[in-house]
């Protein structure tokens, strides 16, 4: 019995060995539990036995710790209480690059706190007026966590503060003004957040030291003027706002790093040069690209011979011939796409050594290319010109090890055959002069050699036979007729002279474009600027708006189907409910939402500003949306023919071939796709954008299928634009989509909309596609007065799920995976936002049950 006795004493007295060596109540005895706590173990390389100061990344003074470092150990988890919170001298914390999700109550206690660094955790809460605690903080970097809610007033106490990174969170509402008094910041950077409203007054002038602002990514609104009174700066970033005004107002000494991209400034900026107060030869970084600026480029932009990177792109410049840039020799980086430029590419170009990236595209130059400096280049794209002649041999050696390049659509002759058919078709697309790609033997499969001429004189008729093929189409594009939906497609012409108001009514709705003439009104395509369509090519479209061409009439409005010219197949969603924004802002919107790009999502291909109307322009999916194939037939399809005969089946190449429709849906595996590639789309929106996008009105008819049957997600972003106060958002919400914490609140209650908002959303579907029923209003076995989720939860929680799923994909052998689904839905649909799980979890969690083929 002693020995056993001992044994365990001796077992207890090594757990709690690294207690025992640091007293309770010292400083080593606090971060000694907190890093333990956290996660963190000796094989980390802590001694916990030894004395604390003589540990990695702990400083002290005087036996007090006055530092502490423990960046990228993760540490996760909760940060504990009466830990490190009780280190009353300490003055330096960097818990970066770990996994800390919130902090502990008396961490606000840290009164003696200099510099402060938890970036790049996991911390999900508003950010508390306990900042104010911090008095004598110089240095707090909070940037790449999950903080929400407004910045506090109360970060007005922090008068030592220098240096402010909230960057990369999702902080909302104005910047506050009690930022104004902290005099002594040299650096702020607020980007990647969800600020919006205007700048406090005086915002610039509050901060005679400051060096670097950084604002990029928000919704702030504001003028040049805001910017009157720079002392200081050097590094200026706005980018991805809504300022506007002059840029010339914008240009002020001493700054050097200038970003005012995706906004909506205005001005001839040639007229930049009447600024005599700013030296151009300081100026390293500049990029004004997507704005309104017009005129010419700078003339003196020759003076900025130490500029490093230049992006002009996507403005509203008068044609001009390309801009003598020949003394800025230390580009790295040029963009002039989109600029209206003509005539040659500047010969002195292919003297620029440093040069890595250089983007001409989508300009009317022509001319060859020059022989350009070849040996830092990176990046090349001369898409969508008028260049002919030879591509430089010395750059065609070059391209294999090129991060990427685009010679497309240009009249240049190409003689090489070491490309792929892959690399051919992408980055050398629409050269007409191709020698010899259509012929190129790499690109066929031969049986003998004596075969080559017969193949080769073969494949120059298939050439000549598609070419004249593909001038038909675009002749006779506009008049394209399908057995399922024929309509009189006007032509542009006719058009031409039609004037407006126009009036439209659909079943439910009238809505007005107050547009006096149908030409005057452009329609703005994203991946072909250079096209001039109008809201008469609108019109002609879809038979001014025609009820045969309705597709659907939605929350936001009705849906239209048409080809603009050229064959372009779209549809056509009209905002008809109006918006709060402004036509500039709108479009500022729309643009941005155009730029998003997914697998997954239905790409928005351009817009048009009608009177009040926003007409958003997205490519059609061939195969209508997942409430239609659930539980209706095809909206807009005009046709006699019986479509529920046909039938589907799987074969070896992807699981899924098109030999019908409503067989379609008795496969699981379809099912699955649909819900997998639906939850990357809204991780993609919730995780992969910044600011990140929250969908508000996600249900089964926002899932469209496209022609190769994949599942893309529609109607992201339009929210926003359609300018309604939350409550509308909500009482607007589908029956049966609309998460309980919504229906719960009493009038006047305060709701915010999350992502979780989503998830839930998600959850019905997920339901819906298991099971094969309506959210509400279906017949649900043994239950009365329910809906889809409470009889699905219920057979969850009495592990009876299986009797859930639809009979049409019962018996396959896959009932484990089906039930597994929903038990995914489950969690999606907690009544408590915070139980469920995100869609990035989500992804996973279907990604874990993915049938395999021929299962």
């Amino acid at each position: 019995m002693g020995l056993g006795f001992f044994t365990s004493f001796l077992i207890l007295a090594l757990f709690f060995r690294p207690f025992l060596c640091q007293q309770p109540n010292t400083d080593g005895f606090f971060v000694s539990d907190f890093l333990q706590k956290m996660g963190l173990s000796s094989s980390k390389g802590y001694n916990f036995s030894a004395p604390i100061c003589t540990w990695q990344g702990v400083f002290c003074e005087k036996e007090n710790v006055v530092g502490l470092v423990a960046s990228g150990l993760g540490l996760s988890g909760l940060i504990p209480e009466t830990s490190i919170g009780k280190l009353n001298k300490l003055e330096y914390l960097d818990l970066s690059n770990n996994k800390i999700t919130a902090l502990s109550s008396d961490f606000w206690s840290l009164g003696s706190l200099k510099a402060l660094k938890l970036s790049s955790n996991q911390i999900s809460e508003p950010l508390p007026n306990n900042i104010g605690n911090f008095g004598l903080l110089e240095s707090l970097d909070l940037s790449s966590n999950n903080f929400s809610g407004t910045i506090p007033e109360a970060i007005s106490s922090l008068l030592s503060l220098q240096v402010l990174k909230l960057d990369r969170n999702r902080f909302e509402s104005r910047i506050p003004s009690g930022i104004l008094n902290l005099h002594s910041l040299v650096s702020i950077d607020l980007s990647s957040n969800q600020l919006d409203g205007s700048l406090p007054d005086g915002f610039v002038a509050a901060f005679p030291k400051l060096k670097s602002l950084n604002l990029a990514g928000n919704g702030i609104r504001g003028r040049d003027s805001d910017f009157v009174g720079i002392k200081s700066m050097t590094y200026l970033n706005i980018s991805r706002n809504l300022f506007h005004g002059s840029v010339i107002g914008v240009f002020q000494e001493p700054l050097e790093m200038i970003d005012l991209s995706q906004n909506q400034f205005q001005g001839h900026i040639s007229q930049v040069h009447f600024n005599s107060s700013f030296n151009w030869s300081h100026l390293v970084y500049l990029d004004l690209s997507e704005n309104h600026l017009s005129g010419e480029v700078f003339s003196n932009l020759h003076d900025a011979h130490n500029l490093k990177h230049l992006n002009l792109a996507y403005n509203r410049f008068s044609q001009q011939t390309f801009p003598e840039i020949s003394r800025l020799s230390g580009l790295e980086y040029l963009n002039l796409s989109g600029t209206n430029l003509i005539g040659h590419i500047l010969a002195e170009i292919s003297e620029f050594p440093t040069l890595r990236t250089l983007d001409l595209s989508k300009n009317h130059l022509n001319g060859q290319i020059p022989l350009l400096s070849i040996k830092n280049l990176q990046v090349l794209d001369v898409s969508n010109n008028n260049l002919s002649g030879d591509i430089p041999v010395s750059l065609l050696e070059k391209l294999p090890w090129m991060e990427k390049f685009n010679f497309s659509y240009n009249n240049l002759t190409l003689c090489a055959s070491e490309f792929s058919p892959e690399t051919l078709q992408t980055a050398f697309i629409g050269s007409l002069n191709s020698c010899p790609i259509a012929a190129n033997p790499d690109l066929f499969r031969r049986k003998s050699p004596q075969h080559r001429g017969l193949k080769l004189a073969l494949a120059l008729a298939i050439s000549l036979v598609c070419l004249l093929v593909g001038l038909l189409f675009l002749a006779f594009g506009c008049r394209r007729k399908t057995r399922m939906w024929a309509v009189k497609q006007n032509s542009y012409k006719e058009e031409q002279i039609v004037s407006g108001p126009f009036s439209f009514q659909t079943d439910s709705t009238t809505w007005v474009a107050d547009v006096k003439l149908s030409t005057s009104v452009p329609v703005v395509i994203f991946e072909k600027p250079l096209l001039n369509f109008t809201f008469a090519d609108l019109l002609s479209a879809t038979s001014h708006f025609d009820r045969g061409t309705l597709l659907a009439e939605g929350r936001f409005g009705p849906v239209y189907r048409g080809f603009l010219p050229g064959g372009i197949h779209v549809a056509v969603k009209v905002l008809v409910h109006g918006s709060t924004m402004t036509n500039q802002e709108a479009a500022r919107e729309l643009e941005h939402l155009g730029r998003i790009k997914h697998p997954n999502l239905v790409p928005l291909t351009g817009y048009c500003l009608a009177g009040d109307q926003r007409i958003a322009i997205y490519d059609y999916m061939e195969n209508g949306n997942l409430q239609n194939l659930l539980h209706d037939l095809p909206l807009g399809v005009q046709t006699t023919e019986d479509w529920s005969t046909d039938t589907w089946e799987e074969d070896e190449n992807d699981g899924i071939q098109n030999v019908g429709s409503e067989g379609l849906l008795t496969t699981w595996r379809f099912r699955h796709k649909i819900a997998l590639g639906t939850a990357r789309a809204l991780a993609f929106l919730h995780h992969g954008c910044s600011p990140s996008i929250i969908h508000r009105d996600f249900k089964a008819s926002s899932v469209y299928l496209d022609s190769n049957l994949e599942p893309r997600l529609s109607d992201f972003g339009l929210a926003k634009i359609f300018g309604n106060g939350l409550e509308d958002e909500i009482a607007c919400g589908a029956s049966g989509y609309v998460p309980p914490e919504f229906l719960q609140l009493e009038s006047g209650s305060p709701k915010t909309l999350t992502p979780k908002s989503d998830v839930y959303g998600f959850g019905v579907v997920l339901f819906e596609l298991i099971t094969g029923k309506k959210p509400v209003e279906d017949d649900y076995p043994d239950e009365k007065e329910a809906n889809l989720v409470t009889w699905v939860r219920g057979l969850v929680r009495k592990n009876q799920g299986t009797r859930a799923i639809d009979p049409k994909i019962c018996g396959t052998g896959l009932e484990t995976q089906m039930g597994e689904a929903l038990k995914i839905g489950y969690l999606c649909t907690a009544d408590l936002p915070l139980k469920r799980p995100s869609m990035q979890q989500i992804v996973g969690l279907l990604k874990d049950i993915e049938p395999v083929l021929h299962q």
